[in-house]
């Protein structure tokens, strides 16, 4: 939540931001003066003018073991060499003895500088201290330009910057659902795999004719309706990237691993599309549990009037009217579990057992769950079949909880994406909460959690009531009540200690 808060404005805002969110600035006390002085609440201090050197570009809290080295240089006239020793030896396995004898040579130093004896004495129990938990300069600013450069990836090339996350998973807080969901909100369109148009990996592709992007979500605040169609036109304005959409991998399918996927995409790049499942089956070697999950994921799209597979799948973009997709990815599931009995000793085309009976067809929410278990990726989210159920308990959605006051009660309800409890928190436990419209911070505190044990730890998701803190534009929930929310099967949630 200090992102909000501090509002970066130049690079090197973002060097301290990395910093600031290390476990030893947080048990340092370094986090709040910080914030406060930044945003103009508390006046930049010294304890004495020779700190201003090293430490006026943090306003006066430490952050880093460079500036810990400058301390020692600009106040008691160490050698660099000198200051570095000082640093190793404020390290984890310190000397008593070592330890004394660089007091004594900083203290008769800082004394030579004109630094009063209790502010020298001040000086040293804050260097002591501080060296627990500085955090090297140059890994900040490292960790900085990744920021920097994925973050104007995301605002030019939001397409190209999911598919390529999609392409590093398993990795970081969020799962691909969250990843795909937070492209939609930005108005990037993701179609399901299809063995006639995907990689083996993610990849980008042209919109098909006739889809939209989605509309981009803006947190609503206080901005009228107008202020917001507004901000979502600058969102698109920042694109550089329009008209194409993510296109899911082939490896992002059940049971289909990457020498399969790999192997998929290789014979029809060498041999042309797929006309049929069992075309797949034969010339690709696929078999019966990958064939199974290619179907249910919609990667095997028929179509109705002639049983071939289409040249491509919008897979929830709208291109196919839903109806027909849901009978066509229901068919396709029946036929691949009878082709799968085939194999290459048995003659081409000879396949009994490919019609589906009457049964009932998918509906919306069928198909959702078929992708959340194919892929883990669905256009429609989960939480957006219950909304009407939700909005009956009183649910506010993501994007309206910056409108509400500070202290204001409050249900929410989402998908839990990620739980964790840092060492620095004594025992509080952050939950990440995920709606149709954005993300939703949530602070559960030792007691609540004890107390709605089962459901805060098992559940995938979660009805929240509690109480909402605003600090400027950070908004979290603090939870009162925890409740399973029952929407099937979704992602699990990364979780962290």
């Amino acid at each position: 939540g200090t992102l909000p808060r501090l509002k970066p404005r130049t690079f090197y805002d973002l060097v301290v931001e990395v910093a600031l969110i290390r476990p030893g600035p947080i048990q340092g006390g370094s986090v709040h003066p910080y914030i406060r002085r930044r945003n103009g609440l508390e006046p930049v201090t010294y304890l004495h003018p020779l700190l201003e050197n090293a430490l006026e570009k943090t306003l006066g809290v430490p952050l880093f073991q460079e500036q810990l080295m400058q301390i020692t240089i600009d106040v008691a006239g160490f050698s660099a060499g000198d200051a570095d020793e000082l640093r190793q030896a404020l390290g984890a396995k310190r000397s008593r003895q070592r330890m004394e004898q660089l007091r004594e040579r900083f203290e008769v130093g800082a004394a030579e500088r004109g630094v009063p004896t209790d502010t020298i004495g001040k000086i040293w129990n804050k260097l002591a201290a501080f060296a627990n938990y500085g955090f090297p300069e140059s890994h900040s600013i490292s960790f900085a330009y990744l920021v920097y450069a994925s973050s104007w990836l995301k605002l030019h090339y939001p397409a190209a910057f999911c598919a390529g996350l999609l392409r590093a998973q398993p990795m970081g807080f969020y799962s691909p659902q969250s990843l795909t969901q937070d492209a939609r909100r930005h108005g990037v369109p993701t179609y399901g795999p299809c063995v006639n148009t995907s990689l083996a990996e993610a990849s980008l592709q042209e919109l098909l004719p006739g889809d939209e992007p989605p509309r981009v979500i803006v947190a609503g605040g206080t901005l009228t309706a107008a202020e917001t169609e507004a901000a979502a036109a600058e969102i698109l304005a920042e694109r550089r990237d329009h008209g194409w959409a993510v296109r899911l991998g082939l490896d992002s399918v059940r049971h289909v691993g990457d020498e399969v996927a790999e192997r998929i995409a290789a014979v029809r790049a060498a041999d042309g599309p797929f006309v049929s499942i069992e075309d797949v089956a034969r010339r690709a070697d696929v078999g019966q549990k990958a064939l199974e999950a290619l179907a249910t994921a919609g990667a095997l799209p028929l179509d109705n009037s002639s049983g071939k597979i289409r040249a491509s799948a919008a897979s929830g973009a709208g291109r196919v009217e839903a109806s027909g997709r849901r009978e066509a990815r229901r068919r396709a599931l029946w036929e691949a579990g009878a082709i799968a009995q085939t194999g290459s000793g048995q003659l081409e085309g000879i396949v009994t057992g490919t019609t589906a009976p009457r049964l009932p067809g998918m509906d919306e929410h069928s198909e959702a769950l078929a992708d959340l278990w194919a892929t883990g990726v669905t256009a429609q989210h989960p939480t957006g079949f219950l909304r009407q159920d939700l909005e009956e308990r009183g649910a506010t959605l993501a994007c309206d909880l910056t409108s509400l006051d500070h202290g204001s009660k409050v249900v929410v309800g989402g998908v839990v994406t990620h739980r964790q409890r840092p060492a620095t928190a004594s025992g509080t436990t952050f939950l990440g909460l995920e709606d149709e419209t954005g993300l939703i911070n949530v602070v559960v505190s030792v007691g609540c959690w004890t107390r709605y044990r089962r459901a805060a730890r098992g559940s995938p998701a979660l009805l929240v009531k509690g109480r909402l803190e605003r600090h400027d534009a950070a908004v979290n929930i603090v939870a009162e009540k925890l409740e399973p929310l029952d929407v099937g099967r979704v992602p699990r949630s990364r979780d962290f200690r």
